[in-house]
């Protein structure tokens, strides 16, 4: 019986440890941190730069949307360029794959142009001369990304997205933006087709197609290591994608910059600001969102260990 019960006692003292110890380490587990600053201006966009901490060095790519030649919502130069100039950055982008005005290099080159970018950066179409392989480890819908060529050509990547809505997804974000952003033409087919062609984009579940989003990021992402960070625009909040050659005009209020050294936290904090919003119009962004059960993306994203969507909101100003 005394055998029995010490037993029993050191059974219960070190389950008690172990709890202990378990919940000392959730406690120490360090949340990400999103920072936001309200007002949208070139000396906020790189003063938040400066708050991650994490200086971009080496070649520098600054991936964003050069934006749908007769679109309008799209990140402005005259708002970028401090924060280009900062980093010494090059603007990259890659063709698309949906015709229209960008499906080619020489076109995407003509919109950039036309749209103000080639005149504060050296803009780089990177799958201009093909694309290359990224390898996802441990996807459950693609075993690589197929990203632009000239991607490997750069030492760091700073994120520069617009957040607003987007037609397939629901949102665009930090990992839409270096998800389909940095695919290459038919690496775009391949996300949308969850992996199944480089040239069909076929009719795949809307859930198989928001995962096979997040596999692409994790493959940057992994590529990547410490060498990216994230910053979100939310401003001109439309339903629509700067990919939409004539998106709806935005029908709630601008939010902010925000950006993180966690895209997904960041694009949680992203879309918790919209859905917090007093503003009475973003019910239309958050149908858009939700009707594409978008917010998915984040929960598998999570489980594949690219980010966490708990996060410490820090507001700048």
């Amino acid at each position: 019986m005394n055998f029995a019960a010490t037993a029993l006692l050191l059974a219960a003292t070190c389950m008690n440890t172990a709890c202990a110890q378990q919940k000392q380490q959730e406690e120490e587990k360090e949340v990400a941190k999103v920072y936001m600053v309200k007002e949208i201006t070139p000396d906020n966009l790189v003063k938040i730069y400066k708050a991650l901490g994490r200086k971009a060095e080496g070649k520098v790519a600054v991936k964003l949307s050069t934006g749908e030649p007769g679109g309008h919502n799209f990140l402005q130069p005259s708002l970028i360029k401090d924060l280009v100039n900062e980093v010494n950055g090059t603007i990259v982008e890659c063709n698309t794959a949906y015709g229209g005005g960008r499906a080619d290099t020489e076109s995407h080159l003509k919109a950039a142009r036309d749209h103000g970018f080639t005149a504060i950066a050296d803009v780089d179409i990177m799958d201009a001369d093909g694309e290359t392989r990224l390898p996802v480890e441990g996807g459950k819908h693609i075993a690589y990304d197929i990203v632009g060529s000239h991607y490997l050509d750069y030492d760091f990547t700073v994120v520069l997205s617009h957040f607003k809505g987007h037609t397939m997804a629901g949102f665009g974000g930090a990992l839409k933006n270096i998800s389909i952003g940095i695919a290459s033409s038919k690496g775009k087919v391949w996300i949308h087709s969850a992996g199944q062609s480089t040239e069909d984009w076929g009719n795949p579940e809307q859930d198989d197609f928001l995962e096979t989003m997040a596999e692409a990021a994790k493959a940057v992402i992994d590529h990547c290591g410490d060498s990216i960070l994230y910053i979100s625009v939310a401003n001109n909040l439309s339903v629509d994608c700067d990919c939409d050659s004539s998106p709806a005009d935005p029908q709630m209020g601008d939010i902010g910059i925000l950006a993180s050294l966690d895209p997904v936290a960041l694009d949680k904090a992203c879309t918790d600001l919209v859905r917090s919003s007093e503003d009475h119009g973003k019910i239309h962004l958050i149908e858009r969102i939700d009707s594409r059960h978008g917010m998915h993306i984040l929960d598998y994203a999570e489980q594949i260990g690219i980010g966490s969507q708990d996060y410490e909101l820090i507001l700048l100003d």
